[in-house]
């Protein structure tokens, strides 16, 4: 393998050929590290904006409660929920788990004395 550039072969086994290919990986790492840069400045610029928000959710806190109230009745499999609220399976799996995550958080209310 050798380089071929105006004229001048250089070969990266040689010291001056493997100086030039070096050089060369420098200059390209640096200007990788530089659109790295740039591209984190304008998403720093753009989150202070507040355009920066991701993708938004198929289904609101609304939806996604209801759609766990209905798969917890147990008439309808994550399939039909899937299919009835326009959305894979794998939201309606996630929307459980943020619903069980959100319970086991949330305290349980204590009962009067002798409610039991």
């Amino acid at each position: 393998m050798s380089l071929n550039l105006g004229g001048s072969v250089y070969d990266p086994t040689d010291p001056v050929g493997r100086l030039l290919f070096n050089v060369l990986a420098m200059v390209a790492e640096f200007e990788s590290d530089l659109i790295r840069l740039r591209n984190r400045e304008g998403m720093k610029i753009a989150k202070a904006k507040g355009h920066l928000r991701g993708k938004q959710p198929k289904l609101n806190h609304r939806q996604e409660a209801h759609l766990v109230a209905l798969l917890e009745s147990g008439e309808y499999t994550t399939a039909e929920l899937a299919d009835l609220f326009n959305v894979a399976r794998s939201t309606v799996y996630r929307a459980v788990e943020r619903e069980r995550v959100l319970r086991a958080s949330t305290p349980p209310t204590s009962t009067p004395r002798g409610e039991n």
